[in-house]
């Protein structure tokens, strides 16, 4: 069964949160601030955690950076806010959404769905603190930013690195070619569009006989398929 951390100082939010994740076949675990949070999460594994910003004493931000530290989950941030400043400095720290308050409990669990499955819950093992993504040979360590083909480091480039991070974080999605070099070399990015087939070339050269795993959809843009 799939775990979700809520984490809010609202009651009736986690209520409604809890009714509406059970429902759905979630085991929901809650906490009404930012230190319980950090204190579950160090003790408990779990597939994503719902995450309000405005708590006392440590807020959702702290919050993620301080979860962060020791594992690497999916995060859901909700706010009563919706600044762009607030949602980029979300998405700086790395989460995976952002929900304005008041919300749609139905579309929070959809969104709650779609990052689970596009992260791949705890069937990314977490050893010692570390997210691991395995197919057959191919072994990758999020947290330590390490690939390793078939018991042998593989020495990719930083943007090579991210590249296949963003892929196998997305597996089994189409991403188009625009998409991909959005997220991973940004918004502002102006250069030759090849570079993307370019590390994706490298990429496959560094994954040997796990190159099958990056599929070329033509006119589209790529899929990783593990």
């Amino acid at each position: 069964m799939r775990r979700i951390l809520v984490v809010d100082d609202e009651e009736k939010i986690r209520a409604i949160i809890r009714k509406y994740g059970e429902f759905d076949g979630y085991d929901i675990t809650e906490a009404k601030d930012g230190m319980e949070a950090v204190k579950l999460c160090r003790e408990q594994d779990f597939d994503v955690i719902i995450l309000d910003i405005m708590m006392p004493e440590l807020d959702g931000f702290s919050t993620c950076r301080e979860i962060r530290k020791t594992k690497n989950i999916p995060v859901i941030m909700l706010s009563a806010r919706g600044e762009e400043y607030d949602k980029i400095h979300g998405f700086e720290l790395g989460i995976d959404d952002y929900v304005v308050k008041p919300f749609s409990p139905k579309e929070l669990m959809m969104r709650v769905k779609v990052v689970i499955d596009r992260n791949g819950g705890r069937d990314s093992a977490s050893t010692n603190g570390h997210e691991i993504f395995q197919a057959e040979g191919l072994v990758i360590d999020f947290t330590g930013r390490t690939v390793t083909v078939d018991g042998k480091r593989a020495e990719l480039s930083p943007k090579e690195y991210d590249l296949l991070f963003y892929l196998v974080r997305n597996r089994n999605i189409a991403l188009e070619r625009e998409k991909l070099i959005t997220e991973v070399w940004g918004y502002d990015y102006y250069g030759d569009d090849r570079t993307l087939d370019t590390h994706i070339k490298l990429l496959r050269s560094s994954l040997g006989d796990y190159r099958k795993f990056l599929v070329t959809l033509r006119g589209v843009g790529y899929r990783f398929e593990a």
